[in-house]
């Protein structure tokens, strides 16, 4: 972070890493809701959904093109509005800004986890319930991941873990280098499994308090930003 940041929101800077480890937990929550149970499609990591598009396109059994696509859609239009959130930001009210765009994420995920009361996995080919939560949870994912994107917090972009693992492995001792932000590393690595397993136990009782505890702890990842913004405030 630059020093404007630093000097202006001194106690946000601090927690932010933090609140962006427990969204990153939300990832895993979400993703293991979406490849689990709304039909193999991945709605906050773009990377793995569009290799499902491109394997669905190849007409693969069990994929889906619609569904996919959806994702995808959803997660842009989500960045869009992230976007616009953070081109209002100066280097000095970037957490600011990205505490609003979280609020949004969080009404997305709301909308999901009451949109998923009652759902039936074994309707998932003939109903539009599915493609509804995909769209919510993508457009979720979309929205904080613009947000995340202009922070630039190193080694914690919420939801990408290729250059997270490959950083561990290839500034670690043994590549001769001297371990930078190995605990940060770790942390997000860890914080995403966690979520991911947690995730994919919870949706066998139900995908909705899936989705609910999902929505809380993006509630509680959001409502310790802003708190903090206003102790910065008062600094």
């Amino acid at each position: 972070m630059n020093n404007s940041l630093t000097s202006a929101n001194p106690t946000a800077e601090k927690i932010a890493p933090y609140v962006l480890l427990g969204m990153t937990a939300v990832t895993g929550l979400v993703d293991a809701v979406s490849f689990l149970s709304l039909g193999s499609v991945f709605t906050a990591n773009m990377t793995g959904n569009i290799l499902i598009l491109a394997f669905a396109t190849a007409r693969v059994s069990g994929l889906s093109v619609a569904r996919s696509s959806t994702a995808l859609i959803a997660f842009v239009l989500g960045a869009i509005l992230g976007g616009r959130i953070m081109a209002r930001a100066s280097a000095d009210s970037r957490i600011r800004f990205a505490a609003q765009a979280f609020l949004l994420e969080v009404v997305f995920l709301s909308a999901a986890s009451f949109c998923s009361i009652g759902y039936r996995s074994d309707l998932l080919e003939h109903s539009l319930q599915p493609l509804v939560l995909i769209a919510f949870t993508g457009l979720a994912m979309g929205t904080r991941n613009a947000a995340v994107r202009k922070l630039a917090i190193p080694d914690l972009t919420t939801t990408v873990l290729t250059l997270t693992v490959t950083g561990i492995a290839a500034d670690s001792s043994l590549a001769n280098g001297n371990n930078p932000r190995l605990a940060r590393r770790v942390g997000s690595v860890l914080a995403i499994f966690f979520g991911a397993a947690f995730g994919a136990v919870v949706i066998r009782y139900s995908i909705s308090a899936a989705l609910a505890l999902a929505t809380a702890i993006s509630v509680a990842c959001s409502a310790a930003l802003f708190r903090s913004l206003r102790t910065s405030d008062k600094l």
